[in-house]
This record gives C-alpha cells, structure tokens and sequence, in this order.
C-alpha cells in the first residue's frame, strides 16, 4: 500500500479528538487508509455489517479499540449512539473513525449531533508527492483514484465513464440530488467544457432546459460529493474592477480527460483547452498538499476587468501568496513581471510562476518553480509555521 501524505494528520486528529469525520469522493482511498489503522470496521450501508454493529454496540464503547464507520451518513441513528457514548467518557480520544462521501449528509448529522466532539479531515485521490515526480505526466493525465487512475493505468478511460455513470444513476439520486440521470450526465459533460473558466449558472441552464437557481442547486451536489470545486474570487479594495464569478474546475484531471474522451498524452497536448487542464490539476496539487500539511489556508482566484489575473492566490491569514499557472517549458520574465504588478495590486508577499520549467529560479520573493518545486516549497513552508507555532 502506498503511505498517504494524510496519515499522520489523521492519527494527530485521533488523538486529539474522540471522533474524527474522514470525508472525500468515492474510491479515493478512504476505507484504505482507515482499515490500516486497525479497529473494527462495519460499512453502513451493508445491513449485515448495520446489524452486526447494533448487537456488538455496548462491548464496542467499554472498549478502547477504535470503531470505524463507513459510509457514515447512509445510518443515521449511528450519530446519536456515538455523542451518548463519546459524552460518558469525554476524555478518551480517537474511539470512532467515520468515512463519508458526500459532505452535506453527512455534515448535517455531525452538526446536529457530534458538534464540540469531531475533527474532520479531507482525503483527495493520490496527488505528486504521494506517487513522486516521475509520474507527473501519468497522474496528470489519468487523475489520482487508485483503480483507475494513476495506480490502475489500463483502466481508462472505462472506469471513469463508469465511476460517473454510477454516481449519476445511484449516489447522488441516493443523497437527494433531484435531477434525472440522463440530465447529470449531461451536466457532467457541460461542465467538462467549462472547466477553468468563469461560473455561469444560467448559460448552463439555459442550454439544459433549466433556470439558474436549479443548475446552482445540482452544483452543491457535485461540489459536495467532492467532484467538482468552485474556486471563488477575490474581494479586495484596489482602483481596478474586479471579476466576482468563481471559476469552476474538476477537482480530478482524469474524470475531465475521460468526459472529453482523452486518454492518451498526446491526445491532451493536441487540445485548445489543455492549458485549463493543466491549470487546474496544479491548482488540485496545490490545495492537497496544503490539506495534508493541516494548513489554514483560503483559496481564491483573482481577474480585473483588463485581464490581469491570478489564478491562485492563497490567503494564509497573515501573508498572501500570487501563483501564475503556465503550461510552458520556458516562461518568459514578461509572465512573472505581469504576475508581479497584479500581485502588488493585493499586497501579495509571495510571487510565484508555475510552469513545466526544467531551471527553476527564486529571487527574494519571488519564484519561477516547476509543480514538483512549487509542492516543496508550500511543504516547506508549513513545516516551518508549524515550529513557529
């Protein structure tokens, strides 16, 4: 098995907290990673494993072993058993694991029931520093799920179609998602396009046959079943007009690749679009390396009414960083000048041109770094505020 990067953090939660929610999409790994931990594991949305929990339930909490719930949200009932048990013996830390995903169920039930009591941490499909940096290309075009992508190379784009298929005949029908199939599938696809650019409910809608407020609502949906990630703007007091439309992006380049029907690089290389991929699979690369770093971070990008834009600026509270994402071997000074003067439109500390460089380069604050560079340094500079603090 390969270590996930989110292993430590996961057992540094255990040990904090009595109950940690491990969230992310389907077959990213979750259950993997869980069952490494030991325990008893039960999958809720088995009725024999429902029903072997229910009768093993008071042995469970006198013990001191850790109860793994899978597909948490699917039983309801779990939650009020586990804030009963957790609330007899508050102190006692990392007693029960539960695995979602879909975020609003389950989010809902913690809330109403395990709120004070729970740590939650986010687990993604494999990302660069997990598979290592000769597989860039690899995992960049097939995506991060372990079966079929960057682990199970055979398999696309088949699994994909058929991962997506699933959820839009069963998952997301089960979680309340009121739209048809046929419809999410064609949603899918919708959205595939618009990949890397500017939200527009109502253009989609109005290609589906539906309003805006619906399109938005079955976004919340894909969102919370964490396909899909709306990056959202910027909002900051400078003398340029701002964009305010999120960008929507697929958080897994082969799911995008297989609904375009890429499946090989030079396929993705030949597209008008292969600038959006590559955009937002750094951009995905980025924001898994901070979640597994346990980094207070909030991402947004940045765009004026003249086009001067940052396609990822992190806002780490007491510093802002501005990253320029270019699908080039040779980035040109002119791209990290154009990066400088609108990152000191937002008082940005940290500059930093993103491309497939193979000379990266840093000077005072700002960087021109290759994806593996670029991960090193948001790893670096983690474990650095980690000592600090």
């Amino acid at each position: 098995m390969k270590t996930r990067a989110m292993g430590p953090r996961l057992q540094q939660d255990l040990q904090r907290y009595p109950a940690v929610a491990l969230v992310g999409p389907r077959q990213c790994g979750k259950t993997t990673l869980a069952q490494s931990l030991g325990g008893h594991y039960f999958d809720l949305e088995d009725e024999a494993d429902v029903l072997k929990l229910d009768l093993s339930w008071d042995r469970l909490i006198e013990g001191s072993d850790l109860v793994v719930l899978d597909e948490a949200q699917s039983h309801p009932p779990v939650f009020k058993k586990m804030r009963s048990a957790i609330d007899r013996r508050r102190r006692c830390a990392g007693r029960f694991l539960i695995l979602g995903s879909v975020s609003p169920s389950l989010m809902r039930e913690v809330s109403e029931s395990l709120a004070g009591r729970l740590g939650l941490v986010e687990l993604a499909p494999f990302f660069l520093d997990e598979v290592g940096a000769e597989a860039l290309d690899a995992l960049w075009l097939r995506g991060g799920f372990p079966d079929g992508g960057i682990l199970g190379s055979e398999a696309m784009p088949g699994w994909q179609r058929n991962y997506l298929a699933l959820l839009a005949q069963r998952d997301l029908p089960a979680w309340g998602l009121p739209s048809k199939p046929q419809m999410t599938e064609r949603l899918f696809k919708m959205l595939a396009v618009a990949h890397g650019t500017p939200w527009n409910a109502s253009a989609i809608g109005q290609s589906l046959g539906l309003n805006y407020q619906t399109v938005n609502s079955y976004m919340d949906y894909l969102e919370g079943a964490f396909l899909l990630r709306r990056l959202q703007p910027f909002h900051a007091n400078v003398r340029k007009r701002l964009v305010k439309s999120p960008k929507v992006y697929w958080r897994d380049s082969g799911l995008l690749h297989a609904l375009s029907g890429i499946s090989t690089m030079d396929a993705l290389l030949s597209q008008p679009w292969v600038g959006s991929s590559w955009e937002g699979f750094v951009i995905q690369q980025a924001l898994s390396r901070l979640s597994a770093s346990g980094a207070d971070c909030a991402p947004y990008h940045l765009r004026t009414s003249d086009q001067h834009e940052i396609d990822l600026l992190l806002d780490f509270g007491t510093e802002r960083w501005a990253c320029e994402i270019k699908l080039t071997a040779d980035p040109k000074a002119d791209d990290l000048a154009r990066l400088n003067k609108t990152a000191d439109l937002i008082g940005a500390k940290r500059r930093i041109l993103v491309s497939r460089t193979l000379t990266p380069m840093e000077a005072g604050t700002c960087a021109s770094l290759n994806l593996p560079g670029f991960l090193a340094r948001l790893a670096d500079t983690m474990k650095g505020v980690r000592k600090k603090g």
